[in-house]
């Protein structure tokens, strides 16, 4: 997991945003299912169909930051915010709730074997390139964001049956 700043006190420069896709969802387990599928959804019309790579990896991310917001970030009557970007070869997920005090860790913690929940992290951390948390600009709260490095070579198909 990366900081809000770099060690090296740099900001990273800014990549040119070629799509993006951002909506608030009610904190609810009902809108977390619904921005894993509209996330899914957007990348299919991006050409990143849904049984490529891409696609699988960033709905399960979506899934888990979703979930999260909605049970450890949830502040009654506060809905959470998603959003994706991709520039250049890079995706970015950024899932945003009102809630301050409860930080995911650092580290994802160990799963429990017996435990039938708090595996998440573990998977972003598994699928991601990079993730991290920062505070939400302007607002109480916190951006938990993920990123995932499409190599060049994996370009959205060019031919894409038409939908009748």
């Amino acid at each position: 997991m990366s900081s809000a700043t770099p060690p090296n006190g740099h900001m990273p420069q800014h990549l040119v945003t070629e799509h993006e896709f951002a909506m608030c969802f009610t904190s609810t387990p009902r809108g977390a299912r619904l921005a894993r599928r509209l996330v899914s959804h957007r990348l299919n019309d991006w050409g990143y169909p849904y049984p490529t790579a891409a696609n699988e990896a960033l709905t399960l991310i979506t899934a888990e930051l979703a979930s999260n917001a909605v049970r450890h970030g949830n502040v009654p009557g506060r809905d959470f915010h998603v959003r994706l970007t991709l520039a250049e070869v890079t995706f970015r997920i950024e899932v945003t709730d009102t809630r301050t005090e409860r930080q995911p860790p650092t580290t994802p913690p160990s799963a429990d074997s017996a435990s039938e929940s708090g595996r998440g992290l573990l998977l972003v951390s598994a699928l991601a390139d990079d993730w991290g948390v920062a505070p939400r600009r302007n607002a109480p709260g916190k951006t938990v964001w993920a990123e995932l490095r499409v190599p060049a070579s994996v370009s959205p198909c060019s031919s894409r049956p038409r939908r009748s």
